[in-house]
């Protein structure tokens, strides 16, 4: 039996964000009056819970400092783990790193983050203000397979040909430029509801806005709006944009995880994704990983999302600080649904139907990578009771693209 932190009785009762700092691999809350700093030696849970219809909906976090150790670092994943084991499997978990949090952790704290340097062993020394906003910058591009991608946020990253979304927090605008095409248009407004609807609860106010009648809000952010070049050719963003993600699903049938490709080429279909199963969807040459969970998959395989991502990012040679998004059946995110072609929600449709993986996945081939040392922290592993200290074997598996 998996022993549940005292802390986790208070966590997700109403509305609003908690936090917790880990402190002798323990969780001790964070007051309210402190939300915002961070110290670089140390690592965090944070939880953000908001009211929707008649129950909650949760974001859950562990935000881990350059300089926490690697006990810390495996206290806070663990902790994370249990917190949406205890709030019934439905959190969205994001795992943040220091200077690249992603855009839902920095929205939480309006007066922006402070990061100060030591931490729980060696005290507080001088502040380091590094004040991130909410703000983001999306491109959409493409014709017949339309992707929204995070640029910087500059003038820098506009063209005329492409629609952008120009994300404020409070005030979400769809900029479309004098040459975008109809797809691309459609696909802002997506986004730009999505994000509206799924991550802010329907709160902020989404304009649409042409090149040429920028509002000063824009300006006042962007600064003077430059001459903009007329952008690239749409159908070879379409051939770019299939090779930019796949769809892998995990299992441990064998008695240790192993990945295997299930879609080379995206856009895929809502079927692709089984309840009873856990899948990776992979768009790490643009730093993001999800991981989806299906409703019955193994427990073992949902509870080993996190790390099995982590083993993944590493052997596929992706960067360090590639972000990983782990979403609950049900819980999926505007920039996770926008890589199927068409995504109907639970009030939509009766399921996802049937599919045979049998009919999809033949002639694989493996190659094994060792998620030993991810993670492993043998105190925590004893202290709450974990199955093991994450030892075994992690596999990725890749299979010939097959239609369908």
């Amino acid at each position: 039996m998996v022993l549940h932190h005292k802390e986790f009785t208070s966590a997700g009762k109403a509305t609003g964000l908690q936090i917790w700092r880990i402190e002798n691999l323990e969780l001790v809350p964070v007051s309210e009056s402190l939300h915002g700093n961070f110290y670089t030696g140390d690592a965090y849970v944070i939880l953000s819970t908001v009211a929707q219809r008649n129950s909650f909906s949760y974001n859950l976090h562990y935000w881990l400092g350059k300089e926490c150790s690697q006990d810390e670092s495996a206290a806070a994943a663990i902790f994370t783990v249990q917190l949406d084991d205890y709030l019934g499997g439905k959190a969205v978990q994001y795992r943040e790193l220091q200077g690249v949090e992603s855009t839902a952790f920095t929205s939480y704290f309006k007066g922006g983050i402070t990061y100060q340097t030591g931490g729980v062993a060696s005290g507080f020394h001088h502040v380091v203000t590094n004040d991130l906003s909410a703000q983001r910058l999306l491109h959409i591009k493409g014709r017949r397979v339309v992707r929204a991608t995070q640029v910087p946020f500059s003038w820098a990253s506009f063209n005329s040909g492409d629609c952008f979304i120009v994300d404020l927090g409070n005030k979400i605008y769809q900029w479309c430029g004098s040459k975008c095409n109809h797809f691309e248009r459609l696909k802002a407004v997506q986004v730009a509801r999505g994000i509206r609807d799924n991550e802010r609860n329907g709160r902020p106010e989404v304009v649409v806005i042409e090149e040429g009648s920028e509002p000063s809000t824009l300006t006042d952010v962007l600064g003077v709006k430059p001459e903009l070049a007329e952008g690239d050719d749409d159908d070879v963003a379409d051939m770019s944009n299939r090779k930019m993600a796949k769809l892998y699903m995990i299992s441990d049938a064998s008695g240790s995880m192993k990945v295997t490709a299930v879609r080379e080429e995206n856009p895929f279909d809502q079927s692709d994704l089984l309840s009873d199963e856990c899948f990776i969807l992979d768009h790490g040459k643009n730093k993001m990983i999800f991981v989806w969970k299906g409703h019955n998959a193994n427990p073992s395989e949902r509870k080993e999302a996190m790390k099995t991502a982590e083993g993944f990012i590493k052997q596929m040679g992706y960067p360090a600080n590639t972000q990983i998004q782990v979403l609950p059946e049900g819980g999926e995110t505007p920039l996770f649904k926008q890589f199927f072609l068409v995504w109907k929600d639970k009030d939509q449709s009766e399921g996802f139907g049937k599919v045979s993986v049998k009919e999809r996945i033949a002639k694989i081939q493996q190659v094994a990578f060792d998620a030993s040392k991810l993670h492993e922290s043998h105190q925590m592993a004893a202290k709450y009771n974990m199955v093991d200290n994450g030892s075994g074997d992690t596999q990725v598996r890749t299979v010939p693209t097959l239609c369908g």
